[in-house]
């Protein structure tokens, strides 16, 4: 895995153009989800409670694709240097813990005053089952970055009292 990174540029971006990643949701990916994100729905850690739903299971949070978009949106397409306008979402299907996730974004449109670009945003599954699909919109770089790769912290997930008042 390279140690360096760097965006493509308002410029350098072309109608059609992709980017990808693909991620493993892990059982501990939604814990440390629930404990950054403080939404700790029984739908996403209470197995049993899970069960009964109407999902039969636990599910992945929503947002966690969200967040995986945002991901591409921020390191590859247009990457670092991006500045996130708008999002829309829309779930399709359920996100269990061993699904393999592809995010896909991919440029629509270009506004050449303000430096915006549209991206389509898609998220399939290993079975190419569309879980969550959308439009974003960002302010794309006009200058070339590149950059090292941060060292990132390890997730302290919340203890029992995250969400009670003072």
């Amino acid at each position: 895995m390279s140690k360096v990174f760097e965006n493509v540029t308002y410029d350098e971006l072309s109608i059609g153009q992709t980017a990808s990643l693909k991620k493993t949701l892990t059982d501990e990916d939604i814990k440390s989800f629930a404990g950054v994100s403080g939404d700790i729905n029984p739908a996403h850690l209470d197995k049993e409670y899970a069960d009964h739903s109407m999902f039969h299971g636990v599910i992945a949070h929503g947002m966690f694709s969200g967040a995986l978009i945002s991901a591409v949106l921020g390191t590859k397409l247009p990457g670092p240097g991006s500045i996130y306008l708008n999002q829309s979402l829309q779930f399709k299907a359920p996100v269990r813990v061993g699904d393999t996730l592809e995010v896909t974004v991919k440029v629509l449109k270009k506004e050449d005053e303000k430096k915006i670009v549209e991206l389509e945003c898609l998220v399939t599954n290993q079975k190419q089952k569309t879980v969550v699909e959308g439009v974003a919109k960002v302010i794309a770089p006009t200058e070339k970055i590149k950059t090292k790769k941060p060292k990132m912290p390890k997730v302290l997930l919340a203890d029992e009292d995250y969400l009670e008042a003072d």
